[in-house]
């Protein structure tokens, strides 16, 4: 699916004006599918009373259309939040409303209004639509929290009122919906937190927008699944062997953080690479050897603290250049002075795409612009702490603009940047972003990112370009994790049972 700014949603409809279709029959659409959705709640659960809160503008229209359809079937209540419609269309839809359909302005008839969104068994809200900025007025923020406060099925329409549409901020009031129905394409609101916590289960409507613009619109994001659909894991040949599957060198692990170079390694090797070769502090072999059975180890000599030391450079230098096709640096790696001049040197050296996680990140935070000077492609993984530190900003910032940092960074250095967290961002080089929606929070323990860095590289090894590579991991981690939970749940999994799972999903 495509993700779509509120500009570009408008622009739209402005195109399908000029080809015949009215915005009346969008705002009919519109209103018809909230409340098939309703309709189908109401006959499931036997609800009786529908409160519709109403604004001034175009998403109050939609809101006087769901009042109409849904009289047909039970008592139905619209509340208008401030003043009388202000738009045509909402002037029009307001005075098709029934008779039957009990009418109330906030400012004149309060006590009603609380006591009608008390009653109610559903509230639709449609307040405020895509061009809400800012905070909400105070009539509008007192019914929200009326409405957060009840006990109804809570449905917003296009977007839960409080929610910014483009950056998915929330005011300091935002409805809380348990379902949000929304027009014609997703909004970066729907995919993007906080606000994609107040949308509950987000359902896509088509309303009347022709499908040549549909096809030509501007888009922000699309979702890893339609990218996946088209880009499917290739079967291996009958004849191929561990050669022709690819070898993965995986730069992980220090004194202290084995645990993060045999997560990261068993993903790879469930993942179907070929071989698997574990460059590691000769303290740690012991460990590892003893939980991967399978890959090939290379102790190197480590310095005093237990990190890889400089002095293991010229045997990683070899395995570079003659021996993998793709290397992992970073899973538990650890950091003390000699870390940066040895992941850069790394990084110089290599021909063969290059993933970068965890302390491989931290390592190139002071000297960022060694990611200018590189002769591969290279993935970096961070969450939001590790991206604050590339870009020199705060966590705060990152997760509240995630979209624009990750874009602008992979267009900046040429990178693909894989900002993890909530809804993962996949943000490639040439300006295509990518949102992931598989996924849950069980997924939020310590060594969830090894395993997705192991199935990054081991896809990498296989010869998937970078792009390919990168969401189709994102996209089955999640699905790993999804599994996980619907077997375990959220608090008991461990990212060492998703990677037990690989061996069915994939």
């Amino acid at each position: 699916m495509i993700i779509v700014e509120s500009g570009e949603i408008r622009n739209m409809e402005r195109a399908a004006v000029r080809q015949g279709v009215s915005l009346s029959h969008l705002m009919e659409q519109a209103g018809a599918a909230v409340a098939e959705l309703a309709a189908k709640i109401i006959t499931e659960k036997k609800l009786k009373n529908i409160t519709v809160l109403c604004g001034k503008g175009n998403n109050g229209g939609d809101g006087f259309v769901i009042a109409r359809f849904l009289s047909l079937m039970c008592d139905v209540t619209v509340i208008v939040a401030n003043e009388y419609p202000a738009t045509d269309l909402a002037k029009l839809n307001f005075n098709l409303i029934p008779d039957k359909v009990n009418v109330l302005f906030y400012e004149e008839n309060g006590e009603e209004c609380a006591k009608a969104i008390e009653n109610a068994d559903i509230i639709i809200d449609a307040i405020y639509g895509i061009g809400f900025r800012g905070e909400l007025d105070e009539n509008s923020a007192r019914l929200v929290l009326l409405s957060n406060n009840s006990n109804a099925v809570r449905i917003a329409v296009d977007i839960p009122s409080g929610a910014i549409c483009d950056t998915g901020e929330v005011s300091d009031e935002c409805f809380r919906a348990d379902h949000t129905v929304t027009f014609t394409a997703l909004k970066p609101l729907h995919v993007l937190y906080p606000a994609a916590d107040y949308c509950g289960e987000v359902s896509v409507k088509k309303v009347g927008i022709p499908k040549n613009i549909m096809d030509e619109c501007i888009y922000t994001m699309k979702t890893t699944d339609e990218f996946v659909k088209t880009h499917p894991l290739k079967v291996s040949e009958k004849a191929a062997h561990k050669g022709s599957n690819g070898t993965l060198l995986s730069v992980c692990g220090s004194y202290g953080m084995a645990g993060a170079a045999v997560l990261s390694g068993m993903a790879a090797l469930r993942c179907g690479v070929g071989l698997l070769k574990l460059a590691l502090p000769e303290s740690i072999y012991p460990i590892a050897a003893s939980k991967l059975t399978e890959a090939v180890f290379l102790p190197l000599a480590e310095s005093s603290d237990g990190l890889l030391s400089v002095n293991a450079f010229d045997k990683l230098q070899m395995e570079i250049l003659e021996r993998c096709t793709a290397l992992l640096i970073g899973c538990g790696l650890g950091q003390n002075d000699d870390m940066p001049g040895l992941v850069s040197a790394l990084l110089l050296t290599s021909e063969k795409p290059v993933i970068l996680d965890a302390d491989g990140i931290n390592a190139i935070a002071p000297n960022i612009d060694i990611l200018r000077q590189t002769n591969a492609p290279v993935i970096l993984t961070p969450h939001p702490g590790e991206m604050a530190r590339l870009t020199g900003t705060d966590i705060t910032n990152v997760q509240k603009n995630r979209y624009h940092t990750a874009k602008d960074f992979a267009a900046e250095y040429g990178v693909t940047v894989v900002l993890k967290g909530a809804n993962t961002i996949i943000a490639l080089p040439d300006g295509n972003t990518y949102v992931n929606l598989t996924g849950n929070n069980g997924m939020a323990k310590g060594g969830s990112g090894d395993v997705l860095a192991g199935m990054i590289g081991a896809f990498l090894a296989q010869g998937m370009d970078h792009d390919t590579a990168a969401i189709n991991a994102v996209y089955y981690h999640g699905l790993l994790g999804d599994r996980c939970t619907e077997k375990y749940s959220a608090r008991t999994m461990l990212p060492s049972d998703m990677i037990e799972e690989i061996k069915y999903v994939l």
